[in-house]
């Protein structure tokens, strides 16, 4: 009987009438004697990937396409719209996810430094 409930029936209701009907007419005697070895053959055994939550799937697809994109996440060729998302979703979905976004690599060349910095810089060279 365990071995009845935790087969998946992915045929539903229609393969588990067949499997009893084919117990029944190879069932020697009165006793029902299903072939468990015929079911465990049957039964998938559940892949790494089956054991993701919804939220690691979801995570790991978008980060797939994130990467796909460069990072860039609106536009035409980002992230939210291979998804088929809107931006704003994304970012949601992202932020609730831990996903941090990357900055592009022109934003990271630039330096941060204070707007007076040359000001300041010029100033002093110029004796004020």
């Amino acid at each position: 009987m365990e071995c009845l409930k935790l087969h998946d029936w992915p045929g539903n209701i229609r393969e588990l009438q067949n499997f009893i009907e084919r117990s029944v007419v190879l069932s020697p005697g009165p006793v029902l004697r299903p072939t468990l070895t015929e079911l465990r053959r049957m039964t998938k055994q559940p892949s790494a990937s089956a054991a993701q939550t919804f939220a690691e799937a979801s995570r790991d697809h978008i980060l797939e396409v994130l990467e796909q994109s460069r990072w860039m996440i609106g536009g035409r060729d980002g992230a939210a719209e291979r998804l088929g998302l809107p931006r704003t979703t994304l970012i949601y979905k992202m932020r609730k996810l831990g996903i941090e976004p990357r900055r592009s690599q022109r934003r990271r060349s630039v330096p941060l430094e204070p707007a007076f910095t040359g000001a300041v810089a010029y100033a002093a060279s110029a004796g004020g």
